[in-house]
């Protein structure tokens, strides 16, 4: 191999190492997430989230109609999205409840991320912002 031809492919390496390298970062908050819920590809990981941190809520809130704590079994189903949209209802963005349409968006993430269990939502780099959709940002 001449230095030339050398040289080049040591320069395609360390570009494709660097690029790996900012590929394996920490995750921050996933304005990008999926959305959760009926008809999407749910992972698992992002309904545990949003299980796991209903759950936290609803294990705080003296609501006298919350619902029964959930399964943190990763999948979605009829009572995952009861849960959703109870939070839904009781959630208000300029005095107006979010939309109880039972998926788990950006407003409703939002709601997730600021009342969830600050060990899997307490920062940017914290296990569950990689996986529920939400308008904040590192």
């Amino acid at each position: 191999m001449s230095k030339r031809n050398f040289g080049r492919a040591a320069a395609a390496l360390a570009l494709a190492g660097s690029a790996l390298l900012g590929l394996s970062g920490t995750a921050g908050a996933a304005p990008g997430a999926p959305f959760i819920g009926d008809g999407y590809a749910n992972n698992t990981h992002a309904v545990w989230c949003v299980q796991h941190n209903l759950n936290y809520f609803l294990n705080r809130t003296t609501q006298a109609d919350r619902p029964a704590p959930l399964a943190e079994d990763g999948l979605w189903g009829p009572q995952t999205k009861s849960a959703v949209q109870w939070l839904q209802a009781h959630t208000f963005i300029s005095g107006r409840s979010l939309l109880q349409d039972g998926y788990v968006g950006q407003l409703t993430g939002n709601a997730i991320i600021s009342d969830g269990d600050p060990y899997y939502v307490g920062s940017y780099d914290a296990y569950c912002w990689q996986y529920i959709p939400t308008t904040y940002g590192p």
